[in-house]
Formats: structure tokens, sequence, C-alpha cells
């Protein structure tokens, strides 16, 4: 081999084994926001309520998460129509999970240890859906 093929075989290759590598880092992410895209669609705008519900639950602002979690209860029932079709199981485990956290921030005396793992299991089904 010719010191000039040589040369391109060691620039190229480093190359051809990056660009594979970083194709599979990117679509094998995990992130909130690549788990926000799902058979339901992008669920950012949701999931993002929930996440400044569950800090307001975490600082125990639980009358401040309980008007946070209004907007996620009705945002989410505005896009239901556009949702549940793409896919109905997910969409019904979400709300599921949506209405224990709004039951929970609701009862007449909240309980703190309550809305944290509701908080927490609403955003885990959110990740899930994905």
């Amino acid at each position: 081999m010719s010191p000039l093929k040589l040369a391109r075989t060691f620039v190229l290759l480093p190359a051809l084994i990056a660009v594979p590598t970083a194709a599979i880092i990117l679509i094998g992410s995990t992130s909130p926001a690549a788990a926000a895209a799902s058979k339901l669609g992008d669920l950012t705008p949701f999931r993002t309520i929930a996440a400044d519900t569950a800090a307001m639950v975490d600082k125990g602002d639980l009358a401040a998460a309980k008007v946070r979690i209004k907007d996620l209860e009705t945002s989410w029932d505005e896009a239901e129509a556009g949702l549940k079709p793409r896919a109905a199981a997910e969409w019904h485990t979400v709300d599921k999970a949506i209405d224990r956290a709004l039951s929970a921030l609701r009862a007449s005396t909240p309980d703190l240890a309550t809305c944290k793992q509701a908080m927490a299991d609403l955003l885990t089904m959110m990740d899930r859906a994905s």
C-alpha cells in the first residue's frame, strides 16, 4: 500500500467509526426531551407542567402545586381528541396517573409524601409512554 493510501486510511478510519457510533448514541438517548416524543406525540408541554408541579411539591408548596396541576388537567383534556386515537392504552395510562396526582393534591388535607409519590409516578408514566 502506498504511503498516500495508508495516510487516507488512517484519516478516514476514525470518521467511519465515529459517525455510526454517534448515531447509535443519539438514537438510544433516554433524556427527558427524547422520552417526551412518544406514540402519543410530543408530550413535552405536559411533562413540563408535571415537572413544574413536582418541583413545587418537593418544596412543600402544595397550594401552588394544586394551582399548577390545573394547567395540566386543562391542557391534557383539550388535547385528548388528538392524542387518544394515536395510542389509547398509553393515553389511559398517563390519564390515570394525572387523575391520581390531581386527587392527591386536591385532597381535603393533602399529604406531602402521597403528593410526591403521585408526581413521581406521573412523570414515570409520561416517560414510559414514549
